[in-house]
C-alpha cells in the first residue's frame, strides 16, 4: 500500500461513492435534466447559502468560469500574491477571459485592505476597469484567512461596486480552523468555487455558486469552455456524498497534520513553518546539507511513500483520507533512516 502525501487530491472514492456512481440516475445535464446533478446543485446551494450552484469539471475550471462570468475582456482583476489562481492555473485568465491580472499584497492570505482599495482603478481613459477581486480561503500557503478580513474586503467591494470571487477549494478546512460554518464564509463573496475532490474524496468535480443570474450566465460560459458533460450524474453522485458525508472527517486530517509537524521537528535541521499549519498541510524546510531533495524523494519512494519535490525551497506534506498516525510514524522514521544511512 502506498502512503501518498503529495496532495489531498490523491484520495480514492469511497465504497459508498462507487456504489452511488454505479447506480446513479442520469439524464443530459446540458439540457438540465440529469436528476443527480440537479440534486447535487440544490444541496450545494443550501449548504453554502447561495441562490444557485453549477457542477463543473475541476477547481481551475470553476475559478476561470467565475472570472469569465464576472468580467469583460480588457478588465483588470485583483488577486492576492501566491494564490492558486495566480500561481497554479497556467495563466488561464489571460487566455480564456482576456483580463489583466494585478497582484495585491497579502500576509498569510490576508489582504491589506487599505492597499487593496488604493489599487482599485479610477475613472481615467488610460486605466482598465477593475472587474473582480479574488480571495482564497483556505489559502494555498496553508493558512486560513480570518472572517474579519474577508468581511472587510467584501465591504470594500460593495462600496466600490466590484464583485468578489472566493476560491474556496478547501473552504471546509477553513471553516474547521475558524470554528465557523461554510455558509458564513461564503456570505462574504459573490461567487464561490468549492472542490469536491480535495479532501472530500470525490473523483472529479467542483461546484461554482452565486446568484441565480450569475449561475445562468456561468452555465452558458461552461458550455463555451467545453464543460457540458451530458450524463454527469455518474460523477455528481459521488459529489453528493462528498458534500453531505465527508466534511465531518476533515478534523482527522487537521489532527494528523499537527501530529506530523511535531514528529518532523525530531529531525535535525527540519524547520516546520508553524504559522501556516492551520489546515491539513505541513510546510517545512530541510537542509540540502542534511539530505538532498532527490535522495529524499527516491528513498521515500522505495518505501512506498510518495511526496512532491520542493517549491520555493519548501516541502509540503498533505494529510488526506487514508493516511493514519502509523503512516506518519513510518514516513518520519524512514526520513530519519535516510538521513543517518
Amino acid at each position: 500500500m502506498w502512503i501518498d502525501l503529495r496532495s489531498d487530491t490523491v484520495t480514492q472514492p469511497t465504497e459508498a461513492m462507487r456504489h452511488a456512481m454505479a447506480n446513479a440516475e442520469v439524464g443530459d445535464d446540458v439540457y438540465g435534466d440529469d436528476p443527480t446533478v440537479n440534486r447535487l446543485e440544490k444541496i450545494a446551494s443550501e449548504v453554502f447559502g447561495k441562490e444557485a450552484a453549477l457542477f463543473v469539471p475541476s477547481g481551475t475550471f470553476g475559478n476561470q468560469l467565475a472570472i469569465m462570468s464576472h468580467t469583460q475582456r480588457g478588465d483588470e482583476i485583483l488577486v492576492g500574491e501566491a494564490c492558486h489562481i495566480l500561481m497554479h492555473e497556467v495563466g488561464s485568465a489571460a487566455v480564456l477571459s482576456a483580463v489583466q491580472t494585478r497582484i495585491f499584497p497579502t500576509v498569510l492570505g490576508h489582504a491589506d485592505v487599505d492597499k487593496l482599495e488604493g489599487m482599485v482603478r479610477g475613472d481615467d481613459i488610460h486605466f482598465p476597469n477593475t472587474g473582480l477581486i479574488c480571495m482564497e480561503n483556505a489559502h494555498s500557503c496553508g493558512a486560513v484567512v480570518s472572517i474579519e478580513n474577508m468581511k472587510a474586503v467584501y465591504n470594500l467591494s460593495k462600496y466600490k461596486g466590484i464583485p468578489v470571487h472566493l476560491d474556496g477549494a478547501r473552504i471546509f478546512n477553513a471553516a474547521i480552523a475558524l470554528e465557523s460554518d461554510v455558509k458564513e464564509l461564503a456570505a462574504y463573496a459573490d461567487s464561490v468555487n468549492v472542490c469536491l475532490s480535495k479532501g472530500l474524496c470525490a473523483p472529479v468535480g467542483s461546484i461554482l455558486l452565486g446568484t441565480s443570474a450569475f449561475i445562468s450566465k456561468a452555465r452558458k460560459n461552461r458550455k463555451l469552455m467545453g464543460g457540458g458533460l451530458r450524463q454527469a450524474g455518474i460523477l455528481a453522485a459521488a459529489g453528493i456524498i462528498a458534500l453531505t458525508e465527508m466534511p465531518s472527517r476533515l478534523y482527522e486530517d487537521h489532527k494528523n497534520a499537527s501530529y506530523l509537524a511535531d514528529k518532523l521537528e525530531e529531525i535535525k535541521s527540519c524547520y516546520v513553518i508553524r504559522n501556516r499549519l492551520d489546515i491539513n498541510m505541513v510546510f517545512f524546510t530541510l537542509s540540502e546539507a542534511v539530505i538532498s531533495e532527490s535522495t529524499l524523494i527516491e528513498g521515500l519512494m522505495k518505501e512506498n511513500i510518495k511526496i512532491n519535490g520542493m517549491e520555493d525551497g519548501e516541502y509540503r506534506f498533505v494529510m488526506n483520507y487514508g493516511v493514519s498516525d502509523k503512516d506518519i510514524d513510518k514516513v518520519v522514521q524512514t526520513m530519519k533512516n535516510l538521513i543517518t544511512s
